[in-house]
């Protein structure tokens, strides 16, 4: 019997356990006795060494390689490439598949078929095929068809070339260190293989706020070894992206100007584009932050953000690339004090009027929510606003309003609020989900991006748990009607196994997080009670009088931002109707984003039954005694995880219930004395 590994953290979902089941290993060893993969290309041998490893470490002994024509076995390989897979056009139309889909299929003399019109969904094929084998599902009449809901499903890496990561909670950056690359590209291509598995495919490397160092990534003087990187992911299937600095002809090229409609800008970027394009001949494109928070962009020169992506859309355009385009656009420099600015707006309003007006190989890269990742937002009102132009969905796996990894909070219940939210653009049924994928508006490109939340720790994630984040965003990017019961189940038994109690009580502390998070911290969508900054820890009035726009307006009478047509900032007259209506209420408005639409007082009844201030107190005292039974939940498998694994959570569950307790206390001592009402119950409130 071959030598088997023990799962560990570092392996994340991709930790193949030996199946203790002695039936189920049975039934899986004979179905999988013998494996042959069909054509010799990088991506077919890239499913080829998966499976195999796979195999050997589940089933103990690694599969024949051999065509079988009588017997059992699996055979891989694209339509087309072989006449073992023509009988299954009587089945599956495979030019619907694209590029990316792919069937499995078991034939009447139980040969297990994984094929796809390309390489790139055999081994998407492959990677679906061993799920299935990890969690334990029957493979005797598999009849599987897959295609994505998005075309682009990237990972964004915050990633500085010091080694640092941008809100990153997982040690440093694995592909920089000292200014230089890290040159360890077995972590990269082990980072490449958890992302494939997941149907990843697109990656950009560093940061969107390119400082001078990181700008030269698009030079000679770094190219080979971004070539290097770009080589390990491709193997994966994925492409790469780079962030790139707006300004810099003026930075690196020595001219005086990067306005985008100056000839002498838009040749100096077909020459930087052609370089790139040597080295890298499968580039994606450009990732750009423009005209944000001090970034260069094309308002320094009286253009619009169209003019600008547009003119990198052109250079990009004859080598396949493309320009993803960031809309976290705002004044950064708001007057606190003038109630009629509002950065809920922004993106709206900036990006309206353009609509119509970009490149076929531009995508508008939309944030969530208006305002920046916070753990209660409405989905931004561009999804569904936009008509003509194409739209990436951007969301947050790195924690960065949600505890940084040092507090468990299972993001895709947030992520399939956003998903679901239905913007009535063209009617009901008008989903974020299809406005994000194309799909609505009949765009040919379209999908999910989220920020990384890895880094080299040996977990990867810092939090263990924190890795369900990651597995969850890259299964909702594929298939946005994924439930999260469903992903978390997939990445507990791929994770840690099958065992029912093991899998009862991790689902529970997974799927009860978010809720608790959000019960601890900020009510009722108000948002941003951190310190400044870092982000990390309760601060109430930390951004209250600050230039970035992010306030409560808190006082002795009540609280909340007025954002209604009526008598606040407009903001809800930016959503179609009838949501447009339910926001602009305090009557329609739900509980959970009343305080981001509406100033009241901490006396209005919430349609639970309880006032605003009675929620505050009840929300929070109940919210921190749910975060210290996680512990206690943790604690009863202990006999059923790995003493490592088990350690490194139960030390964050510790800290979280602890941290809990500290925003508990401050929030509810701030409310208490900002109303001067008392907690009907009379607990201890400082």
């Amino acid at each position: 019997m071959a030598r088997i590994s023990s799962p560990s953290s570092y392996d994340c979902w991709l930790g193949y356990k030996f199946i203790d089941n002695n039936e189920l290993r049975k039934v899986y060893s004979e179905r999988c006795s013998s494996m042959v993969v069909i054509g010799k290309t990088e991506l077919n041998e890239t499913a080829r060494k998966e499976l195999m490893h796979a195999l050997t470490q589940m089933l103990g002994e690694p599969p024949q390689s051999e065509i079988l024509v009588q017997g059992l076995g699996i055979v891989i390989g694209t339509f087309g490439s072989s006449k073992l897979f023509d009988w299954l056009t009587s089945i599956y139309d495979f030019d619907e598949l694209g590029e990316e889909g792919y069937v499995i299929h078991t034939s009447d003399d139980g040969k297990i078929y994984l094929s796809a019109a390309t390489d790139q969904g055999v081994l998407y094929a492959t990677f679906h095929f061993i799920r299935l084998l990890q969690t334990g599902d029957c493979i005797k009449k598999l009849k599987i068809r897959e295609i994505p809901d998005n075309s682009l499903r990237m990972i964004d890496h915050w990633d500085n070339m010091d080694g640092s990561i941008e809100r990153g909670y997982a040690g440093n950056s694995i592909f920089f260190r000292d200014m230089q690359f890290t040159g360890e590209l077995d972590r990269i291509r082990d980072y490449a293989r958890l992302l494939a598995s997941v149907a990843i495919n697109a990656v950009a490397i560093n940061n969107v706020n390119v400082h001078s160092h990181e700008s030269k990534l698009i030079t000679e003087q770094f190219l080979p070894e971004v070539a290097k990187v770009a080589s390990v992911f491709r193997s994966y299937g994925i492409r790469l992206y780079l962030s790139i600095n707006f300004a810099s002809p003026m930075e690196l090229g020595g001219l005086d100007t990067a306005d985008p409609l100056m000839p002498e800008v838009s040749s100096w970027w077909n020459d930087a584009t052609k370089d790139i394009y040597r080295y890298i001949p499968d580039f994606g494109g450009f990732l750009v932050k423009a005209d944000s928070e001090f970034r260069p962009g094309p308002f320094t020169y009286g253009r619009t953000h169209a003019d600008g992506a547009n003119m990198l859309a052109d250079a990009l355009q004859p080598f396949g690339g493309e320009v993803i385009w960031r809309c976290f656009v705002y004044n950064c420099m708001q007057d606190w004090r003038d109630r009629t600015t509002d950065r809920a707006r922004a993106a709206y309003d900036h990006f309206m009027p353009l609509d119509g007006t970009f490149r076929d190989n531009v995508l508008l890269q939309i944030k969530n929510g208006p305002m920046d990742f916070q753990v209660r937002e409405p989905a931004s009102p561009l999804f569904g606003g936009l008509k003509r132009t194409n739209q990436l969905l951007e969301l947050q796996i790195t924690q960065e309003y949600t505890g940084q990894q040092r507090h468990l909070c299972y993001l895709v219940p947030q992520w399939k609020q956003v998903l679901d939210f239905d913007t009535y653009a063209q009617g009901e049924g008008s989903t974020v989900s299809k406005a994000a994928s194309g799909t609505l508006s009949g765009r040919k490109r379209g999908g999910l991006a989220a920020v990384a939340n890895i880094g080299n720790d040996a977990n990867w994630t810092g939090h263990v748990l924190a890795q369900a984040n990651w597995y969850g965003y890259a299964r909702l990017a594929w298939n946005s009607s994924l439930s999260s019961e469903q992903i978390a189940q997939e990445w507990i038994r791929m994770t840690f196994g099958s065992e029912d109690e093991l899998e009862r009580v991790i689902l529970e502390i997974l799927l009860s997080s978010y809720e608790i998070y959000e019960q601890y911290t900020s009510p009722l969508g108000v948002g941003w009670m951190v310190e400044p900054g870092h982000h990390y820890g309760p601060n109430i009035d930390g951004y209250e009088y600050s230039k970035w726009g992010t306030y409560h307006y808190a006082d002795c009478n009540g609280i909340g931002v007025d954002r209604s047509m009526q008598s606040g900032t407009g903001y809800t007259g930016q959503y179609h109707s009838p949501v447009s209506q339910i926001f602009e209420t305090t009557e329609h408005c739900p509980d959970e984003l009343l305080l981001f639409f509406h100033h009241v007082p901490y006396t209005h009844m919430l349609k639970s039954g309880k006032t605003v201030i009675q929620h505050i107190y009840d929300s929070h005292f109940s919210g921190a005694d749910r975060a210290a039974n996680m512990i206690v939940l943790w604690d009863s498998i202990e006999n059923k995880i790995d003493r490592d694994r088990y350690q490194q959570v139960r030390e964050r569950l510790i800290h979280q219930a602890e941290h809990a307790l500290e925003w508990r206390d401050i929030v509810n001592t701030y409310f208490n004395r900002k109303s001067g009402i008392s907690d009907d119950y009379g607990r201890h409130i400082y």
